[in-house]
């Protein structure tokens, strides 16, 4: 906990058997209030880093809140309105042009497939089809299979059955999973891609590849800083080591409830 530093109370006096008595006694108790002292500040912190954690939620899941407001009322919304306006126009032509209504149709259907693919584009931001559609296991195949090239190989090193795990965890697993491999097919050069998974009493995935490594003066872009992010929000833990031409791990470790 720390050192003592003691003084003779004159020159070449040295300590008596009872001064060292009272030191020893003095020493034991300055460590335990000390200890007692170093807790609490870590408490603290702790506390004020939840509060952060906490607050950081707050913000973003409002912000998605708006961003979404925002898409759903100043984009789809819109978009819905003008179909309703424009089958009625076509419907008053098609007594009198059925060519030019058939045109009209023609582009409604057209702003129809927009209109649904914004639909699903919102879905996915929420939360990736794939996971409920197939499952965690399948879903990180999936993207292996979809980020794999005639350059790269990407292995998936998973349990045979996966238990089920908080939605909140198995979005950040295949959003970190995503990012990282959007990472190693465009910076890495690599040949080979490993994506581990494994669940006991936490989550742990490890994403590793041989390719040429970060630079030690490499600063943490957006893609790195969202995956430290994600597992933060879970009160979590993302470690990235790397080393130039000894390749990337990135590894992820999230709690369970």
């Amino acid at each position: 906990m720390g050192e003592l530093l003691l003084a003779p109370r004159s020159a070449g006096e040295p300590l008596s058997a009872l001064d060292r008595r009272l030191l020893d006694d003095l020493a034991r108790q300055a460590g335990v209030a000390l200890f007692a002292a170093q807790q609490t500040w870590q408490a603290q912190r702790l506390a004020e880093d939840l509060q952060r954690s906490r607050e950081r939620l707050v913000t973003a899941r409002e912000e998605e809140r708006r961003r979404l407001r925002r898409d759903l009322h100043d984009g789809l919304g819109p978009a819905l309105a003008s179909l309703t306006l424009k089958v009625d126009a076509a419907r008053d032509e098609l007594s009198y042009d059925a060519t030019a209504a058939a045109e009209m149709l023609d582009r409604v259907k057209g702003d129809i497939q927009a209109a649904v693919s914004d639909i699903r584009r919102l879905v996915y931001e929420l939360r990736p089809p794939a996971l409920d559609d197939l499952g965690l296991a399948a879903s990180l195949c999936l993207l292996a299979e979809r980020y794999q090239s005639p350059g790269l190989t990407i292995t998936c090193d998973l349990p045979e059955r996966l238990p089920a795990l908080p939605a909140a965890v198995e979005v950040a697993i295949y959003r970190i999973v995503a990012e990282a491999l959007t990472n190693v097919v465009r910076h890495a050069h690599a040949k080979t891609c490993t994506v581990r998974l494994a669940v006991t009493d936490r989550v742990e995935l490890a994403i590793s590849d041989d390719g040429r490594g970060l630079p030690p003066d490499a600063a943490a872009g957006v893609g790195l800083l969202s995956m430290r992010e994600r597992a933060a929000e879970l009160g979590g833990e993302c470690v990235i080591t790397s080393a130039p031409g000894e390749g990337t791990m990135v590894r992820v470790w999230l709690p369970l409830p």
